[in-house]
């Protein structure tokens, strides 16, 4: 057997890019619908409502609906649970969490002697999406083994590379790494012996009904702090700004399980082949960012509030470290081999890289009902054909990908409120469209959400429930290996703000 080589080396910086891809950059552009509990019972729907710590993220002039000086805080409890489908069986994994998910004051000041007559300063913070989730994908696969995900890596790197013989000399880039891996645990073998060798067939046998699992465990947050400041001219129009500080910090522990325990008797008796391995792939991306935003809100009368607000993309500075190992048991008809276990405690931590996520548009409408209640409905549009990688010559392919596959989304809020007394009931839909073309590789989202506030006077303690489900294809690889298993995600959220007036 191959010597099993174990290389201590931190730091090793890859200049080429090649782990980032469309399904990073979706992660970090879709939200969450987060916030106060007020804001989550009511399906987010505050364009033209202003008045809450959290719908300052969808129009930033609502601040001037604040009657008095304002703190807020908000805990959610996160619970996640994903139905996975993968070649007909069935899976289930859940997630649950509690986190500190808002927090945040506004400051009111008025001036009776101007025309702008009030003008409010802000800052929250809110967790824009929660990262954390755990996906578990098991079944037989009839065609595609592993090994055609590590040999769409190797075919092109030469054998001295492949071999480790010039592993230490220069940047190690992420094709040679895969193919390190594989050929140090068999599964992949040189067509030739010579250093020059750049082709490689799988020693994984060609039998198909692969049994496959796949352990996704995922931790983490995007969040973003917004300093907001705005003011309103004769009770009339208010108009505001948001600047945001964007925070992003994603853990992904994924654990890849594959046997094939056919045993072909004129050949097996002789020659050994791969009957199982394991793959562990350790991904930490953290960073941050900036956005901002710009909004209106105009009362035509008394009863009636038009809000239209623009939100910049996010000009995100990212970090990625990677780590991989792979073991694999090999074996014929006369038994197996002791494992073959490739751990070169590696981290590779890639060149910083951007990403500009997708800007959009809000126009919103809101009718009150004096002093009973309200109805409020959110109309958003966001294209996310025009995410960037950058730099832009790392990342054409990829760039060309997202701007061919991905569309222009229409999203649909709808909040209520009703008060008796003290006691305020709400309730809220939301609907919001796929962003890829073919609908299928992530499909519509639907939420439901309801909630009540009680007003204490100067102390406000709102609930919230909200339910949300959406479907999509998590393909197992990015390349090579790229079957996909359905899940189906459902989210059941709890939040409790309370509020202080001051």
């Amino acid at each position: 057997m191959k010597k099993i080589l174990f290389i201590a080396i931190a730091g090793l910086s890859l200049t080429q890019l090649q782990a980032q891809d469309i399904n990073d950059a979706m992660r970090y552009a879709q939200d969450n619908l987060s916030g106060t509990a007020r804001f989550r019972a009511m399906g987010g729907a505050f364009g033209a409502l202003g008045g809450d710590l959290s719908a300052l993220n969808v129009n930033p002039a609502g601040s001037t609906v604040f009657a008095n000086n304002q703190v807020g805080i908000s805990l959610t409890n996160f619970n996640t649970r994903n139905d996975s489908n993968y070649f007909g069986n069935n899976t289930t994994d859940k997630d649950n969490k509690f986190s500190l998910n808002q927090a945040g004051a506004a400051f009111v000041f008025e001036n009776r002697n101007s025309d702008w007559s009030k003008f409010a300063i802000a800052v929250n913070y809110d967790v824009t999406k929660n990262l954390s989730s755990n996906i578990f994908s098991a079944g037989y696969n009839p065609n595609n083994s592993i090994s055609n995900y590590f040999l769409s890596y190797a075919n092109g790197v030469p054998l001295s590379t492949a071999n480790g013989s010039d592993y230490y000399y220069g940047d190690m880039y992420y094709n040679e790494q895969q193919a390190y891996l594989a050929y140090e645990s068999y599964l992949i073998n040189p067509v030739s012996n010579t250093a020059t060798n750049t082709q490689y067939t799988s020693a994984i046998p060609s039998t198909g009904n692969y049994y496959q699992e796949n352990s996704v465990r995922t931790a983490g947050y995007t969040g973003k702090v917004s300093f907001n400041f705005a003011t309103q001219y004769k009770n009339k129009l208010s108009l505001g700004i948001n600047l945001n500080s964007h925070y992003l910090d994603y853990r992904q522990n994924s654990s890849f399980y594959e046997s094939n325990t056919y045993i072909n008797p004129a050949t097996d008796n002789t020659s050994y082949s791969v009957k199982r391995l394991r793959f562990n792939n350790d991904l930490y991306t953290y960073g941050r960012g900036f956005s901002f935003n710009l909004g209106a809100i105009y009362k035509p009368v008394k009863e009636v509030r038009l809000g239209l607000a623009y939100e910049s993309p996010t000009w995100f500075k990212l970090n990625d470290e990677l780590n991989q190992n792979i073991s694999a048991v090999s074996g014929n008809a006369g038994g197996e081999l002791n494992p073959d276990t490739v751990n070169p405690n590696l981290t590779v931590i890639f060149q910083p890289y951007s990403l500009q996520t997708p800007g959009k548009w809000n126009g919103s409408f809101a009718y009150i009902f004096g002093k009973k209640g309200l109805l409020s409905i959110d109309y958003t549009l966001k294209d996310y054909s025009n995410m960037k990688y950058k730099p832009v010559s790392d990342f054409s392919s990829t760039n060309y990908q997202m701007a061919n596959v991905l569309t222009k989304t229409n999203e649909i809020r709808i909040g209520g409120e009703y008060k008796i007394k003290q006691l305020s009931l709400r309730g809220g839909y939301r609907y919001e469209q796929s962003p890829y073309k073919n609908g299928y590789t992530i499909g519509d989202l639907h939420a439901y959400s309801g909630g009540f506030g009680f007003n204490f006077g100067s102390t406000k303690l709102d609930l919230a429930y909200t339910y949300s489900k959406r479907a999509y294809n998590q393909q197992l690889f990015s390349q090579g290996l790229t079957d996909s298993a359905k899940i189906n995600s459902l989210n059941n959220n709890v939040t409790l703000t309370l509020l202080f007036e001051l």
